[in-house]
Protein backbone atom coordinates (compact mmCIF):
# COMPACT_ATOMS: atom_id res chain seq x y z
CA UNK A 1 0.00 0.00 0.00
CA UNK A 2 1.37 3.68 -1.05
CA UNK A 3 1.84 6.28 1.67
CA UNK A 4 -0.68 8.62 2.31
CA UNK A 5 0.70 12.06 1.71
CA UNK A 6 -2.00 13.33 4.48
CA UNK A 7 -2.70 17.34 4.22
CA UNK A 8 -3.37 17.36 8.03
CA UNK A 9 0.06 17.50 9.32
CA UNK A 10 1.28 19.75 6.79
CA UNK A 11 -1.53 22.20 7.38
CA UNK A 12 -0.87 21.66 11.31
CA UNK A 13 3.18 22.25 10.94
CA UNK A 14 2.31 25.94 9.20
CA UNK A 15 -0.52 26.88 11.69
CA UNK A 16 2.09 26.90 14.07
CA UNK A 17 4.59 28.48 12.74
CA UNK A 18 2.24 31.25 11.56
CA UNK A 19 0.37 31.94 14.90
CA UNK A 20 4.06 32.66 16.13
CA UNK A 21 4.91 34.80 13.87
CA UNK A 22 1.04 36.49 14.02
CA UNK A 23 1.78 36.68 18.09
CA UNK A 24 5.50 38.57 17.66
CA UNK A 25 4.20 40.85 15.46
CA UNK A 26 1.25 41.86 17.82
CA UNK A 27 3.21 42.25 20.20
CA UNK A 28 4.98 45.06 17.96
CA UNK A 29 1.33 46.49 17.19
CA UNK A 30 1.00 45.18 14.07
CA UNK A 31 -2.45 42.80 12.97
CA UNK A 32 -1.84 41.02 10.34
CA UNK A 33 -5.05 41.75 8.24
CA UNK A 34 -6.71 40.08 5.03
CA UNK A 35 -9.25 41.56 3.22
CA UNK A 36 -11.34 39.37 1.49
CA UNK A 37 -13.21 41.23 -1.30
CA UNK A 38 -16.72 39.58 -2.99
CA UNK A 39 -18.55 40.36 -5.62
CA UNK A 40 -22.39 38.66 -5.44
CA UNK A 41 -23.23 35.88 -3.23
CA UNK A 42 -21.86 32.92 -5.26
CA UNK A 43 -22.87 29.88 -2.20
CA UNK A 44 -18.86 28.50 -3.30
CA UNK A 45 -17.76 31.73 -2.85
CA UNK A 46 -19.18 32.36 0.92
CA UNK A 47 -18.30 28.65 1.96
CA UNK A 48 -14.49 29.39 1.33
CA UNK A 49 -15.04 33.02 2.71
CA UNK A 50 -16.29 31.36 6.29
CA UNK A 51 -13.66 28.89 6.02
CA UNK A 52 -10.98 31.44 5.31
CA UNK A 53 -11.61 33.42 8.34
CA UNK A 54 -12.40 30.93 10.70
CA UNK A 55 -8.42 29.76 10.17
CA UNK A 56 -7.17 33.36 10.36
CA UNK A 57 -9.09 34.29 13.43
CA UNK A 58 -7.52 31.18 14.83
CA UNK A 59 -3.78 32.11 14.37
CA UNK A 60 -4.17 36.16 15.18
CA UNK A 61 -5.38 37.15 11.67
CA UNK A 62 -7.50 39.74 11.05
CA UNK A 63 -10.44 39.72 8.60
CA UNK A 64 -12.25 42.54 7.00
CA UNK A 65 -14.85 41.10 3.85
CA UNK A 66 -15.65 43.57 1.79
CA UNK A 67 -19.07 42.41 -0.42
CA UNK A 68 -20.30 44.19 -3.39
CA UNK A 69 -23.46 43.27 -5.43
CA UNK A 70 -22.71 41.19 -8.82
CA UNK A 71 -23.96 44.31 -10.94
CA UNK A 72 -21.29 46.63 -9.44
CA UNK A 73 -19.91 48.62 -11.72
CA UNK A 74 -16.26 47.89 -13.14
CA UNK A 75 -15.00 51.69 -11.55
CA UNK A 76 -16.18 51.08 -8.06
CA UNK A 77 -14.84 47.60 -8.32
CA UNK A 78 -11.56 49.43 -9.21
CA UNK A 79 -11.96 52.13 -6.56
CA UNK A 80 -12.49 49.63 -4.17
CA UNK A 81 -9.44 47.66 -4.73
CA UNK A 82 -7.11 50.88 -4.85
CA UNK A 83 -8.48 51.90 -1.30
CA UNK A 84 -7.32 48.21 -0.06
CA UNK A 85 -3.65 48.74 -1.79
CA UNK A 86 -3.88 51.76 -0.02
CA UNK A 87 -4.92 50.83 3.29
CA UNK A 88 -1.57 50.38 5.34
CA UNK A 89 -3.94 48.20 7.88
CA UNK A 90 -4.71 45.63 5.34
CA UNK A 91 -1.50 43.11 4.63
CA UNK A 92 -3.49 41.12 2.51
CA UNK A 93 -6.06 40.59 -0.38
CA UNK A 94 -7.91 38.03 -1.55
CA UNK A 95 -10.86 38.65 -4.06
CA UNK A 96 -12.82 36.22 -5.25
CA UNK A 97 -13.53 34.85 -8.99
CA UNK A 98 -14.42 34.25 -11.26
CA UNK A 99 -16.02 37.91 -11.58
CA UNK A 100 -19.16 38.84 -13.40
CA UNK A 101 -19.24 39.06 -16.69
CA UNK A 102 -19.19 42.55 -17.40
CA UNK A 103 -16.33 42.62 -15.25
CA UNK A 104 -12.59 42.78 -17.31
CA UNK A 105 -11.17 40.24 -14.49
CA UNK A 106 -7.91 40.77 -15.67
CA UNK A 107 -8.22 44.41 -15.08
CA UNK A 108 -8.69 44.00 -12.36
CA UNK A 109 -6.69 41.36 -10.80
CA UNK A 110 -3.64 43.75 -11.49
CA UNK A 111 -5.41 46.37 -10.49
CA UNK A 112 -4.18 44.71 -6.79
CA UNK A 113 -1.13 45.33 -5.22
CA UNK A 114 1.51 42.62 -5.98
CA UNK A 115 2.73 43.07 -2.30
CA UNK A 116 -1.00 42.20 -1.00
CA UNK A 117 -1.67 39.89 -3.74
CA UNK A 118 -1.01 36.84 -0.99
CA UNK A 119 -3.08 34.59 -3.61
CA UNK A 120 -0.99 35.01 -6.64
CA UNK A 121 -3.28 36.29 -9.19
CA UNK A 122 -1.53 38.94 -10.35
CA UNK A 123 1.53 39.14 -13.03
CA UNK A 124 3.76 40.51 -10.77
CA UNK A 125 3.25 37.98 -8.16
CA UNK A 126 3.76 35.50 -11.28
CA UNK A 127 6.61 37.06 -12.31
CA UNK A 128 8.66 36.97 -8.96
CA UNK A 129 7.59 32.95 -9.27
CA UNK A 130 9.59 32.94 -12.26
CA UNK A 131 12.37 35.43 -11.48
CA UNK A 132 12.70 33.37 -8.08
CA UNK A 133 12.40 36.38 -5.94
CA UNK A 134 10.00 37.63 -2.91
CA UNK A 135 7.96 39.94 -5.34
CA UNK A 136 4.40 38.94 -4.15
CA UNK A 137 3.51 35.41 -3.65
CA UNK A 138 2.82 32.17 -5.57
CA UNK A 139 -0.71 30.64 -6.15
CA UNK A 140 -1.56 28.63 -2.95
CA UNK A 141 -2.18 25.17 -4.66
CA UNK A 142 1.16 24.57 -6.14
CA UNK A 143 2.89 26.15 -2.89
CA UNK A 144 0.66 23.62 -1.07
CA UNK A 145 1.97 20.96 -3.07
CA UNK A 146 6.12 22.09 -2.24
CA UNK A 147 4.77 22.00 1.88
CA UNK A 148 3.65 18.78 1.43
CA UNK A 149 6.45 17.21 -0.46
CA UNK A 150 9.01 19.02 2.67
CA UNK A 151 6.86 18.09 5.02
CA UNK A 152 7.03 14.29 4.18
CA UNK A 153 11.08 14.44 3.35
CA UNK A 154 10.82 14.16 -0.06
CA UNK A 155 13.62 16.02 -2.14
CA UNK A 156 13.11 16.93 -5.34
CA UNK A 157 16.36 17.72 -6.63
CA UNK A 158 17.89 16.17 -9.33
CA UNK A 159 14.37 13.93 -9.63
CA UNK A 160 12.53 13.88 -12.56
CA UNK A 161 9.09 15.66 -12.18
CA UNK A 162 6.07 15.52 -14.31
CA UNK A 163 2.97 18.39 -14.00
CA UNK A 164 -0.09 17.52 -15.43
CA UNK A 165 -1.67 20.87 -16.17
CA UNK A 166 -0.37 24.11 -17.72
CA UNK A 167 -2.72 26.98 -16.13
CA UNK A 168 -1.39 29.91 -14.53
CA UNK A 169 -3.19 28.87 -11.15
CA UNK A 170 -1.30 25.67 -10.86
CA UNK A 171 0.97 24.00 -13.62
CA UNK A 172 3.44 26.73 -14.80
CA UNK A 173 4.04 28.03 -10.96
CA UNK A 174 4.04 24.79 -9.57
CA UNK A 175 6.64 23.78 -12.35
CA UNK A 176 8.79 26.60 -11.46
CA UNK A 177 8.12 26.45 -7.73
CA UNK A 178 10.04 22.92 -8.54
CA UNK A 179 12.93 24.01 -10.80
CA UNK A 180 13.37 26.23 -8.30
CA UNK A 181 14.20 23.16 -5.67
CA UNK A 182 16.20 21.83 -8.77
CA UNK A 183 13.90 19.06 -10.27
CA UNK A 184 14.17 18.34 -13.80
CA UNK A 185 10.29 19.44 -15.12
CA UNK A 186 8.72 18.23 -17.90
CA UNK A 187 4.89 20.11 -17.91
CA UNK A 188 2.18 18.07 -20.02
CA UNK A 189 -1.04 19.18 -21.53
CA UNK A 190 -3.55 18.39 -24.00
CA UNK A 191 -1.51 18.46 -27.04
CA UNK A 192 1.28 16.55 -25.31
CA UNK A 193 2.22 13.17 -27.40
CA UNK A 194 1.38 9.82 -25.53
CA UNK A 195 0.84 11.25 -21.84
CA UNK A 196 0.66 8.07 -20.22
CA UNK A 197 3.98 7.27 -21.57
CA UNK A 198 5.59 10.82 -20.12
CA UNK A 199 3.66 10.07 -16.47
CA UNK A 200 5.48 7.02 -16.64
CA UNK A 201 8.47 8.12 -16.65
CA UNK A 202 8.68 10.75 -13.49
CA UNK A 203 9.85 10.61 -10.29
CA UNK A 204 6.79 12.62 -8.97
CA UNK A 205 3.71 13.07 -10.67
CA UNK A 206 1.91 16.39 -9.50
CA UNK A 207 -1.57 16.14 -11.81
CA UNK A 208 -4.23 19.47 -12.38
CA UNK A 209 -5.97 18.66 -15.14
CA UNK A 210 -9.17 19.37 -13.77
CA UNK A 211 -11.16 16.33 -15.01
CA UNK A 212 -12.25 13.64 -12.57
CA UNK A 213 -10.24 10.42 -12.88
CA UNK A 214 -8.05 10.91 -15.60
CA UNK A 215 -4.76 9.35 -14.82
CA UNK A 216 -5.71 5.82 -14.60
CA UNK A 217 -3.32 2.89 -14.19
CA UNK A 218 -1.58 3.53 -17.52
CA UNK A 219 -0.04 6.77 -16.60
CA UNK A 220 1.58 5.25 -13.41
CA UNK A 221 4.62 3.25 -13.01
CA UNK A 222 5.99 1.57 -9.34
CA UNK A 223 7.63 3.44 -6.77
CA UNK A 224 6.58 6.88 -7.99
CA UNK A 225 5.22 9.98 -5.56
CA UNK A 226 1.97 11.37 -6.92
CA UNK A 227 0.83 14.84 -6.20
CA UNK A 228 -3.35 15.12 -6.83
CA UNK A 229 -4.37 18.68 -7.66
CA UNK A 230 -8.16 17.81 -8.68
CA UNK A 231 -10.97 18.43 -6.74
CA UNK A 232 -14.13 17.00 -8.76
CA UNK A 233 -17.12 15.24 -8.01
CA UNK A 234 -17.63 11.48 -9.47
CA UNK A 235 -20.36 10.22 -11.01
CA UNK A 236 -22.08 8.79 -8.11
CA UNK A 237 -21.29 12.20 -6.75
CA UNK A 238 -18.27 11.64 -4.16
CA UNK A 239 -15.43 13.96 -4.33
CA UNK A 240 -12.59 12.63 -6.31
CA UNK A 241 -9.30 13.77 -7.62
CA UNK A 242 -7.49 14.01 -10.77
CA UNK A 243 -6.11 10.95 -10.50
CA UNK A 244 -8.06 7.37 -10.01
CA UNK A 245 -7.00 6.88 -6.54
CA UNK A 246 -8.32 3.08 -6.54
CA UNK A 247 -5.59 2.38 -10.02
CA UNK A 248 -3.13 4.21 -8.68
CA UNK A 249 -2.79 3.57 -4.92
CA UNK A 250 -1.94 -0.09 -4.93
CA UNK A 251 1.31 1.00 -7.68
CA UNK A 252 2.71 4.09 -6.40
CA UNK A 253 4.98 4.44 -3.19
CA UNK A 254 3.18 7.91 -2.17
CA UNK A 255 0.03 9.26 -3.24
CA UNK A 256 -2.12 12.56 -1.51
CA UNK A 257 -5.73 11.89 -0.91
CA UNK A 258 -8.56 13.70 -1.87
CA UNK A 259 -10.03 14.92 -0.03
CA UNK A 260 -8.00 15.43 3.09
CA UNK A 261 -4.56 16.24 0.92
CA UNK A 262 -3.43 19.14 -1.36
CA UNK A 263 -7.00 21.19 -0.85
CA UNK A 264 -6.42 20.93 3.14
CA UNK A 265 -2.95 22.61 3.15
CA UNK A 266 -4.00 25.72 0.68
CA UNK A 267 -5.76 27.96 2.86
CA UNK A 268 -3.00 27.56 5.76
CA UNK A 269 -0.63 28.68 3.08
CA UNK A 270 -3.13 31.22 2.23
CA UNK A 271 -2.87 32.42 6.14
CA UNK A 272 0.58 31.74 5.92
CA UNK A 273 1.16 34.68 3.14
CA UNK A 274 -0.97 37.25 5.15
CA UNK A 275 1.22 37.07 7.93
CA UNK A 276 4.54 37.46 5.46
CA UNK A 277 2.96 40.52 3.91
CA UNK A 278 2.70 41.94 7.34
CA UNK A 279 6.44 40.94 8.28
CA UNK A 280 7.84 42.46 5.00
CA UNK A 281 5.39 45.65 5.24
CA UNK A 282 7.47 46.17 8.77
CA UNK A 283 10.49 45.72 7.05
Amino acid sequence: MAELLKGAPVAAAINETTAADAETLSRQGIVPTLAILRVGERPDDIAYERGAAKRCEKLGVAVKIITLPADVSQDELLKQVESMNNDGAIHGILMFRPLPKHIDEALVCESISPAKDVDGITSGSLAGVFAGTDAGFPPCTPKACIEILDHYGINVQGKKVVVVGRSLVVGKPAAMLLLAKHATVTVCHTRTADMPAVCREADILLVAAGRANVVDRSYISPGQIVLDVGINSDEHGNLCGDVNFGQAEPIVAAITPVPGGVGTVTTSVLVRHVVMAAKRALN
